[in-house]
């Protein structure tokens, strides 16, 4: 026996591996294809932005410092916005003799304002003094047109440098890298304070640091009297930047004037100031702290490299080991990405590595899982030819539940009986073989439908069906599938009989015509495992299960196929169009129940009229010759039998 199952063993194991095989490339493929959308590019970029300040680093030391136009300030000078040159002009000799190296305006002056003003201006500045200047790309569908604007010639004229302020954003609104002009604000500036030559890394990705108001920074008033409101040489030998910059930092949903998202937005959902932004250019260039971003082939590699990561922790199987594994893989992945960033100053996003380990690892603990739940069900097929194959399937997750005993729960139970077959089976004494065909032929499909409908089978007898819903497994529609069950079974029994017709025709005899009658009851019951310690059944009891037995009895007394108990007809109402038919006290019982059956195609008013022919029926003031069982018997054909047997059971009593 060893020896056959070796070799199958070992072509489980060849299949698995292939399967691995398969999985590895198509992932490889799969990532290839994805890294091709702007959306992949933009989740490379978020993952970005967090390990790029999950350590939160600060401005280096000697780095710019800002002017603000804050609120204070505002509110200090006083003046309508956009304040007079001349005052620009006071700030910048302030700053000069304060012993700013370098001055950078990042207010446009590219309209004339007053000649005083503008002579005012351009007194003041000078070459250490850097313009900001604006670059828009505007589209159209006639034309893609690029504006620049620039400060004043007079000003240009008088020494001062031109540095264009704007910057690129990605796809997601957010700025993260270094604008691609050679002339930029910063980069203007880093050359006017001899920081880098004509060199830029322009395109690059930004290390951005710290959240709004991160750099030091000082109100515009205080900047106009630096003697008397800062310290002494507060702005000795320092690069100094003007521009607005608000003390409460805008909030991204509300946006902002000259603020944008930065990688530290998604830390504080705040925006940064565009003058403190150009100071992180600043800070970038000048201590070369750029990022640049891995190429192709670096990335590619990397993704390699995990899918065989991924490969060799699944080899030979997967289980708990498996998420352990896995997680402590994904945060290398994260750790190697933030060491490259910060030891290297190069992006090796963690995004592909992380994608196409989980996709084997957990493609493979599917594939694993699906295998095992193929097994268990053909397990769980082998056994249900013998018991439920709801309770194998429960019994297989827990099999402590395989010992004798029971629970109170609230059933659907279902009795089934064919009409007359004591008479057919009498006929076909002398032929065992046909009988037993005949029964086989019932019974297979009465069963399938209530395994169909969920429906636990108990037990055959005979020609009748027992059968219950809402256990092992719940069910809170028990008594709305036990009624489509019955339904159903109907149907089935109807396509049994147009089959034995057309068999009987074709013998020349007489064909043997079934009809069958379903009681069903829903009630409190006890349901478990039942029997000896040696050998049990899966059943229930209780005296609900005795009514759905007395009303499968009691069906071919009003001339229905299908009787219901009272809670079963009030759980089906809001489906179904259920008809009560009499009030009844059954064996064992000293309380009338009402009894109902379901109707089909009967209009709100035939249905009252059956209500009052029923209260008449309960208050004894019908009588046979009434013309209401005749019109009810039109109306509802499919309680024409009941109707029938109403007024003889009337005539009967009247006669005695």
């Amino acid at each position: 026996m060893r020896v056959r199952d070796k070799p199958r063993q070992a072509g489980q194991i060849w299949s698995r591996h292939l399967r691995l095989l398969v999985l590895s490339l198509t992932t490889l493929i799969a990532i290839s294809l994805l890294s091709r959308l702007p959306a992949w590019s933009l989740l490379e970029l978020r993952s970005f932005d967090y390990l790029s300040t999950v350590d939160d680093p600060r401005p280096p030391p000697g780095g710019p410092v800002i002017v603000a136009i804050d609120e204070p300030s505002l509110a200090d000078i006083n003046a309508q916005w956009p304040w007079p040159r001349s005052l620009h002009a006071q700030l910048v000799t302030q700053l000069r003799a304060a012993g700013a190296r370098v001055i950078g305006l990042d207010i446009i002056l590219a309209e004339p304002s007053t000649p005083e003003n503008d002579n005012a201006i351009t007194n003041a500045v000078g070459p250490d003094v850097v313009l900001a200047g604006d670059e828009t790309l505007i589209e159209t569908p006639q034309a893609t047109q690029l504006i620049r604007v620039t400060p004043l010639q007079q000003l240009t004229e008088a020494g001062a440098k031109t540095g264009i302020a704007s910057v690129d954003l990605s796809g997601d609104g957010t700025f993260r890298r270094i604008p691609a002009y050679e002339d930029g604000f910063a980069a203007t500036l880093a050359k006017a304070s001899g920081t880098i030559s004509a060199t830029l890394p322009a395109g690059q990705l930004i290390q951005s640091f710290g959240p709004a108001r991160s750099y030091p920074t000082v109100s515009y008033y205080q900047a106009i009297d630096p003697a008397h409101l800062l310290p002494p040489d507060y702005f000795k030998g320092r690069v100094v930047l003007v521009g607005l910059s608000l003390q409460n930092a805008p909030v991204i949903d509300k946006g902002g004037v000259d603020a944008f998202a930065t990688p530290y937005t998604v830390h504080t959902g705040t925006l940064t100031s565009g003058v403190e932004i150009q100071a992180t250019i600043y800070d970038n260039i000048r201590r070369g702290l750029s990022i640049e971003e891995a190429r192709l082939p670096v990335v590619a590699a990397c993704i390699l490299i995990s899918v065989l990561l991924a490969a060799a922790t699944v080899w030979r199987s997967t289980g708990w080991l498996t998420i352990v594994t896995s997680a402590a893989a994904l945060l290398a992945f994260a750790a190697i990405s933030f060491a490259g960033i910060r030891l290297a100053h190069i992006f090796v996003s963690p995004l592909g590595p992380t994608v196409a380990y989980i996709s084997v690892v957990f493609g493979q603990a599917a594939f694993d899982y699906a295998e095992e739940r193929r097994n268990k069900r053909q397990i769980i097929r082998a056994f249900a030819q013998y018991i439920s194959p709801d309770l194998v399937r429960r019994l297989s997750q827990d099999p402590s539940q395989l010992k004798l005993g029971g629970e109170r729960r609230t059933l659907s139970v279902l009795f089934s009986d064919v009409r007359g077959f004591t008479t057919i089976a009498e006929t076909l004494k002398d032929d065992p073989e046909q009988l037993t065909g005949l029964i086989n032929r019932l019974l297979t499909p009465l069963s399938e439908v209530v395994m169909d409908h969920g429906g636990t089978i108990d037990k055959y007898m005979g020609d009748c069906i027992m059968a219950f819903w809402n256990a092992p497994l719940d069910d809170p529609d028990h008594a709305l599938h036990a009624v489509k069950a019955s339904l159903a079974m109907q149907s089935a029994i109807s396509t049994l009989n147009r089959e034995l017709e057309r068999e009987a025709t074709q013998r020349g005899g007489r064909p043997h015509v079934l009809k069958m009658g379903v009681g069903i009851n829903t009630g409190e019951c006890i349901v478990g495992n039942m029997g000896s310690t040696r050998r049990f059944d899966y059943s229930c009891l209780g005296d609900s299960v005795n009514l759905a037995s007395r009303l499968e009895g009691a069906s071919k007394n009003y001339g229905v196929a299908l009787l219901l108990g009272e809670e079963t007809a009030r759980l089906v109402a809001g489906t179904y169009t259920v008809v009560e038919l009499d009030r009844i006290i059954v064996k064992g019982r000293t309380v009338p129940s009402p009894v109902y059956t379901v109707v089909h195609d009967a209009d709100a008013e035939v249905l009252a009229a059956h209500r009052a022919f029923t209260q008449a029926k309960y208050a004894g003031t019908l009588a046979p010759s009434d013309p209401t069982f005749d019109r009810l018997a039109a109306d509802i054909p499919e309680l024409a039998g009941y109707y029938a047997i109403m007024r003889d059971a009337l005539a009967g009593s009247s006669e005695e």
